[in-house]
């Protein structure tokens, strides 16, 4: 199956980092890399948790968007929080429902020690179709 790459305008490049932002299969599906909480420059946007998640699911947005798809498309997220408890659990919960109401996608959560980069607290990534 053959497939098409790409890094989007608006999020940072990730290159240097050894990974792009989505890969688009023939076959429709999209494959969204983990997205964090980065402004456009990858710089590790200032706030806590709450806002990194808010931060990073604009930046799945924006994956999406590329192409040319919408939330509504997504059918598997993967989340992964440093430091894992109930209250970045509300917090994300709180986040998806705003997002899907009642009929979030498939999700794997997994609590970690530590991701990519100094301060980052949560990442997320997709598959859409």
């Amino acid at each position: 199956m053959s497939h098409t790459i790409v890094n989007p305008d608006g999020l940072a490049d990730p290159v240097p980092y050894g990974y792009s932002h989505l890969a688009r299969t023939s076959g429709g599906l999209v494959f969204v890399a983990g997205q964090w909480a980065a402004d456009a420059e990858g710089h590790l946007i200032e706030g806590d948790f709450a806002a990194q998640v808010r931060q990073s699911f604009a930046n799945l947005r924006i994956a999406l968007e590329a192409a040319g798809l919408d939330f509504g498309a997504v059918f598997r997220i993967g989340t992964y929080i440093v430091d894992h408890d109930e209250e970045k659990l509300g917090v994300l919960g709180a986040q998806i429902a705003g997002i899907w109401g009642d009929r979030p996608p498939t999700q794997t959560l997994l609590g970690v020690a530590k991701l990519a980069l100094p301060g980052m607290l949560f990442e997320v990534d997709a598959v859409a179709g």
